[in-house]
């Protein structure tokens, strides 16, 4: 037999599975007189386990009962059983008991209510068609009866209790709730208006007032608690006197916002704020249609339009109402052409969080980073900048505003469904919180207890606490990700700053554009952008949002039309590739950085035709960093080793080398590597020196896979002897240009046991192999290999022992050749043959006491004779960067001479670099500062030119272009916006100084 005791044990058991967090207190209030009938109903107790917070539930309902029992007894004879009747429903009507018992268990303010008011309950009884999903006109209906306005806050919280029920079960999901929420807020200020007029008869005879909706409210997607923000504007009536009408209105709308406001042992409906009016609270509170419009027009400030976005009539004249939002809607939709409208937009939201309190803002769930204002902001900001030209984003709602601009392309569908599900569940947060006390907060609770209640209410049943954070960290995260990413993407400001109608084009705004943007081929372009833009897809979509910022982009350079064919070319290459357009939309400056590189010349844009999936590496200024030696080796040689034979290999290594060759041109032209410090004081250079040194590193990561695949082809893994390549030249000195050859020696060393005969022959094949390879046909740059710099030059043998280089240099080596080695560095190959080499002609390029008379003269007759022989027939010597005045010869050889003599006593002059060897130079006093910085100002804009010309003309030039293009090109690269003549005259002055200063330190003038 069951003891009393184990009755109750079982019975603990049983609540404490089903939710239950009191199991005694629960067990009380089950065996309560009140329950008897349905205290041990299985339904019963499985549907309070279903709810929140079980234990809040069944005290709720305890109370509902005890409410009607003690109405009841006061009841004249005969009246009905209330409890009773409420009891017996809840036992056999399955949708009443979830539905109230989910209510009690979600709101406690709900339940004092029900327990103020029990015969409310039967409000949740109904189903009808209305009740499931009501509309404005029913919430007007069950206003309707009340006579004043204590009346109509129990009707409204009433209309509330089966709103929050169809909410808690359910049967409505976030957007229709907040809809049906502004809806009952529209039907009440209705209400409140009408007892207004009834008050008044006199005032409402002599004006005509409209309550416009703003925020929430205006947008059909209001809170739980929240201020209701409304706009009133007034008319006099038909021969009423203006100021009259005014005073009348404006006590109308007081008394309406008292209604609405005040609090009563009823408790409040919410707060009516008309703080959103022209002048905020020192204005005042009602204004006619035409002071709204003057103020909108002289005085508004940008925060104004976004609020006006979400304006709605909702109460009052609605002739009227509608008057006053078609007359501000030109406005909204044209203030993104306000000057700084997007920073303003960006800047207003950056300081609601800093205003956020410090102890709130890891509760903040709507201004905070991450919270519910990331996605409005973020979306309202789409909306008006776009919104001008395309009306389908006029929405003031923010889950409608966002699918539309999903659907317009301006925001990728999967960024769109993240915010919507993000966006959904941090308001079905903040309604939860909001439900239990019916208070306005948007603060995640402290409490446990309350955090298990809302953690339950969300669906989180097994650890609701902990999956409620996990939740709510993931969908913060999500949003303030994508926030940043739409809200401060820099093609925003560009569209925003585009002129009325160009946001958009049409076939003649197109026309017009090109024309005055300075097009050459108006009928072209236009070709272009009507195969770019024409139809109905999603493609052409983001095209049409794209191209009118990309026009303006491309009009800033000086080729527009070569621009806008790249432009075509990559898409039309693309246009099946999802990421691509979704990148040049949303990632960073990736838009404004491919056009700046398709209109900059043909070098960079050819190798973007050639694998236009590199426009991946455009979205930020880090994938625009070079690589590094080390890295491109590593990833070449992987290349290499997957290679079914030597052509494939070095095809794969090409394939590395002209991404990275991309890569380096594009930053370059975007500026991404900056400025960089010159070697001698006040004098900030651009980023020649990471070009060339990113330049090197590539050529010497190729010639790493070339070698390599030349050996795996005949030899496998090893090479019966020890082979290096060693740099000479601007590929030593690690300053190429995009046109330079790759100057090299080849070194070997037999390995042991290996015959000199057998070593010598496997070294000359691979070397000849290694040229064979890198000159295979290709559409790729092609990579020339010289050899000349070798002994006895083209002469001599290809590759030389290290014991036979030794061999030469001590016997027959010249000046000129000593002078070479100053840039010799090992760039592939055996890295400890290559050091050796090094080691070994390290005392001949910086002999003891310096080269000598005899040697120094020889090096002027080979300068002088250079000057006179190998300047091109008909080219201009004070504009050839080369081996013209002042030019790169000029420099270099002064700074070689200065090492010749000096490097033995002086360790900073012994470089391959001659910026270093510069700047060395003058910190050992060898070069006053005037001088130093004359000679690296000419060396770097020499070498800017050269780099310039074949990044325009996509082949080798060592002057300035001769086609006026070309030359303006030239021009934009290094920073010249105006005429190319005053550019050609600073090179001139530049290099004309430089050669004064070479005379003098180099011929000893």
């Amino acid at each position: 037999m069951t003891t009393q005791g184990g009755r109750r044990d079982t019975r603990f058991g049983r609540l404490l599975r089903r939710g239950f967090t009191d199991p005694a207190a629960a067990g009380r209030f089950l065996d309560v007189p009140a329950l008897a009938g349905v205290h041990d109903d299985q339904l019963f107790l499985d549907a309070l386990g279903a709810t929140a917070d079980p234990d809040l539930a069944l005290r709720g309902l305890v109370h509902l009962v005890e409410s009607l029992t003690s109405q009841d007894e006061r009841a004249v004879d005969g009246a009905d059983n209330g409890a009773q009747t409420l009891l017996d429903t809840l036992l056999t009507a399955k949708p009443l008991r979830d539905r109230l018992l989910g209510v009690l268990g979600a709101s406690e303010a709900l339940g004092d209510h029900l327990a103020r008011h029990p015969h409310d309950w039967k409000a949740l009884a109904t189903y009808e068609s209305a009740d499931l999903h009501p509309g404005l006109p029913d919430f007007e209906d069950a206003l309707a009866e009340a006579g004043d306005p204590d009346a109509l806050r129990v009707a409204y919280r009433r209309c509330l209790l089966s709103l929050a029920a169809r909410d808690v079960c359910g049967t409505t999901e976030l957007a229709e709730t907040a809809a049906e929420l502004a809806d009952l807020a529209t039907a009440t200020l209705r209400a409140a208006l009408a007892m207004a007029r009834s008050e008044e008869p006199e005032d409402a005879a002599v004006c005509k007032l409209a309550v416009v909706g703003m925020g929430k409210c205006g947008g059909r997607e209001l809170n739980y608690v929240s201020d209701v923000d409304v706009i009133f504007v007034a008319e006099p009536a038909d021969g009423a006197d203006e100021d009259k009408a005014l005073r009348a209105a404006g006590r109308l709308a007081a008394r309406l916002m008292r209604i609405c406001s005040d609090t009563t042992p009823e408790g409040t409906i919410w707060p009516v704020d008309a703080n959103l009016r022209p002048e905020g609270r020192n204005g005042p509170l009602v204004r006619t249609l035409s002071s709204h419009v003057a103020y909108y027009q002289r005085w508004a400030k940008t925060w104004e339009f976004q609020a006006l976005l979400k304006a709605r009539p909702v109460a009052g004249d609605p002739t009227l109402g509608r008057e006053y939002c078609e007359a501000v809607a030109p406005m909204v939709w044209q203030a993104a052409e306000r000057e700084n409208f997007v920073p303003d937009v960006q800047q207003m939201r950056r300081r609601v969080e800093a205003n956020i309190p410090v102890a709130h803002v890891e509760r903040e769930l709507k201004l905070g980073p991450g919270g519910l204002r990331d996605v409005e902001f973020a979306v309202q900001l789409l909306q008006l900048v776009h919104g001008r030209s395309d009306g389908t984003l006029r929405s003031s709602t923010t889950l409608d505003a966002l699918e539309a601009l999903a659907a317009g392309g301006y925001v990728g569908r999967q960024d769109a469904a993240a915010l919507d599900a993000s966006y959904r569940f941090l308001r079905t947060m903040e309604h939860r919180i909001q439900l239990h006390r019916m208070r306005r907060t948007h603060l995640m609770p402290e409490d446990e207890a309350d955090q298990r209640r809302l953690g339950r209410s969300m669906g989180f049943r097994v650890e609701p606490v902990a999956e409620l954070h996990k939740a709510w960290r993931r969908h913060a995260a999500s949003v303030r990700r994508l926030h940043e990413k739409l809200f401060y993407r820099p093609l925003l400001d560009a569209v925003a700053q585009l002129a009325p109608g160009e946001a958009r084009l049409s076939t003649r705004a197109a026309t017009q554009r090109l024309e005055a943007l300075g097009y050459a081929d108006p009928s072209a372009a236009l070709r272009h952008l009507e195969a770019l833009a024409s139809g109905v897809s999603r493609k052409a979509a983001i095209q049409r949002t794209l191209l009118p910022v990309l026009l303006g982009w491309f009009a800033d350079s000086a080729d527009p039309d070569a621009g806008l064919l790249g432009f075509r070319q990559i898409s039309d290459a693309l246009g099946k590739t999802p990421w691509y357009l979704r990148l040049l939309r949303d990632e960073g400056a990736a838009a404004e950085n491919l056009a700046r590189v398709l209109s900059a010349g043909r070098f960079a844009p050819d190798l973007l035709l050639r694998a236009p999936e590199a426009v991946a590496l455009l979205g930020t200024a880090e994938r625009l960093e070079p690589r590094g030696r080390d890295a491109l080796t590593q990833e070449i040689l992987a290349a290499v080793n997957r290679a079914d034979d030597p052509e494939q290999a070095v095809a794969a290594a090409r394939g590395v080398r002209r991404r990275e060759l991309f890569r380096t041109a594009a930053a370059d032209i975007v500026g991404a590597y900056g400025t960089e410090e010159s070697p001698v004081p006040e004098d900030p250079g651009p980023g020649v020196d990471r070009v060339g040194t990113a330049l090197s590193d590539i050529n010497a990561a190729t010639l790493a896979g070339a070698l390599r695949a030349a050996v795996r082809g005949k030899w496998g893994d090893e090479l019966p002897t020890r082979f290096a390549v060693i740099g000479m030249g601007r590929f030593g000195g690690r300053e190429l240009g995009y046109g330079s050859d790759a100057d090299v020696l080849f070194v070997h060393e037999p390995r042991e046991g290996v015959g000199d005969e057998e070593a010598s022959k496997a070294a000359f094949a691979v070397a000849n192999e290694m040229r064979r390879l890198l000159q295979l046909p290709s559409a790729d740059p092609p990579l020339p290999v010289d050899a000349d710099l070798r002994p006895e030059g083209k002469s001599g043998p290809l590759v030389r022992t290290l014991a036979s280089y030794a061999a030469y240099y001590q016997r027959w080596s010249q000046v000129w050749e000593s002078q070479a080695l100053l840039r010799a560095e090992p760039v592939a190959g055996d890295a400890e043959l290559g050091r050796r080499f090094t080691d070994l002609v390290d005392p001949l390029r910086y002999p003891a006491e310096g080269p000598g008379e005899e040697a120094e003269r020889e090096i002027r007759r080979l300068k002088a004779r250079m000057e006179g022989e190998r300047l091109p027939r008909g080219a201009d010597p004070t504009t050839h960067t080369k081996l013209g005045r002042g030019g790169l010869s000029d420099v270099e050889w002064t700074v070689q001479l200065l090492q010749l003599r000096h490097a033995w006593a002086e360790p900073g002059l012994r470089t391959t670099r001659t910026r270093e060897a510069l700047a060395a130079a003058h910190a050992a006093g060898l070069l006053e500062t005037e001088d130093a910085q004359t000679l690296d100002e000419a060396w770097l804009l020499a070498t800017r030119v050269r780099n310039a010309a074949m990044l325009v003309r996509g082949r080798p030039g060592d002057t300035f272009p001769s086609e006026p293009r070309e030359l303006a090109a030239v021009g934009r690269y290094l920073g010249y916006d105006g005429g190319t003549g005053e550019m050609v005259d600073d090179y001139r002055r530049t290099t004309r100084r430089a050669r004064a200063v070479m005379e003098r330190i180099f011929y000893g003038a």
